[in-house]
């Protein structure tokens, strides 16, 4: 059986045709990356890569979006899109279109990982028969649960990234005067996502907690922004961006122990996202499960949680084909 999918997000549109095989598992016939902005909405991008595939009898689809869905209707979060499921199958002829939270697409996707898909930084104690929460920053921080029920895991979708930024110490305590100098209420994604590491770069300069570098700041103005932060990171060739990672990295693990206390994931916690896997070494280092441990008397309990990373970066869109597949 096959089934068009797609990973809907602020910065990509991703579209495949997934074909579910006898073994139970998806393979990728066809995929193509759309570059979101630069399009009116979702089904102008799909009626492109439809007319550019040669896969035949395509009646079903899931789209996993970056934003709440609410009666088969979503609002794209960081784009001018709104997306209604029952008008997309009707103005593309499909006889049915799932659409889900990016993140509920992401648990689902869980589900046909394999060992090589996940690096474990923590591996703790895991009930397979638990709850699991997902977090993960992209263009913006996105929020999950999975709850086992008797009828079959329950995919609990959420805006927790948008809940308000609590500051744990004096630096992050300045960093929250600087953000209210630009927004009304400031929200974790204000940092912990792709846009929110430039703006922990242009805190730590604008602080004098670091200076900023002539070749740096031209690569910036050249390039992505965020990728330049994080490859110079990488590198340690650069202390204002190695600084601005780390700001990032306490407060990724410090949401994520937010979600752990709220969640309690014994079935594990597991971060997705693309600037996770890019930023994998700096994660083995230890930075984010320090933050994500530090929770005072609750700490030993989050201690003994299992955290890995999602490294497949076609998870979501293989849970968006399993949403479509019903």
């Amino acid at each position: 059986m096959r089934v068009l999918a797609g990973d809907i997000g602020g910065t990509k549109t991703l579209l495949a045709v997934l074909e579910q095989r006898a073994d139970g598992r998806l393979y990728v016939l066809e995929r193509q990356r759309y570059v979101s902005a630069e399009h009116p909405g979702l089904a102008p991008i799909v009626r492109d890569f439809l007319a550019r595939t040669n896969v035949p009898d395509i009646t079903r689809a899931g789209f996993g979006v970056a934003g709440p869905v609410v009666d088969r209707r979503s609002r794209v979060t960081n784009l001018p899109w709104q997306i209604d499921a029952d008008v997309l199958a009707g103005e593309l002829g499909l006889h049915s279109v799932a659409l889900v939270n990016d993140f509920a697409a992401v648990a689902l996707g869980l589900r046909v990982l394999g060992p090589d898909d996940l690096e474990v930084l923590q591996a703790g104690e895991r009930d397979p028969a638990g709850p699991i929460a997902l977090i993960g920053a992209g263009t913006g921080l996105g929020e999950a649960a999975l709850v086992p029920t008797p009828a079959g895991p329950r995919f609990l979708a959420s805006e927790g990234g948008h809940c308000d930024l609590a500051p744990r110490n004096e630096l992050e305590i300045a960093l929250l005067r600087f953000l209210l100098q630009r927004h009304h209420r400031v929200s974790y994604e204000r940092i912990v996502s792709g846009p929110g590491l430039v703006t922990a770069y242009q805190f730590v300069v604008a602080e004098g907690l670091e200076p900023e570098l002539s070749d740096t700041r031209a690569r910036m103005a050249a390039e992505d922004p965020g990728a330049v932060i994080g490859e110079r990171a990488l590198a340690g060739d650069d202390p204002a961006c190695v600084r601005a990672v780390d700001i990032f990295l306490d407060l990724y693990g410090a949401e994520a122990g937010n979600l752990a206390l709220k969640v309690l994931p014994t079935g594990g916690l597991y971060v997705a996202g693309g600037i996770a896997g890019k930023l994998l070494p700096r994660l083995r280092q230890g930075r984010f499960l320090a933050a994500f441990g530090d929770k005072g008397r609750m700490s030993p309990l989050l201690r003994d949680m299992h955290v890995a990373v999602v490294k497949n970066t076609d998870v979501g869109l293989l849970g968006a084909g399993i949403a479509g597949l019903g």
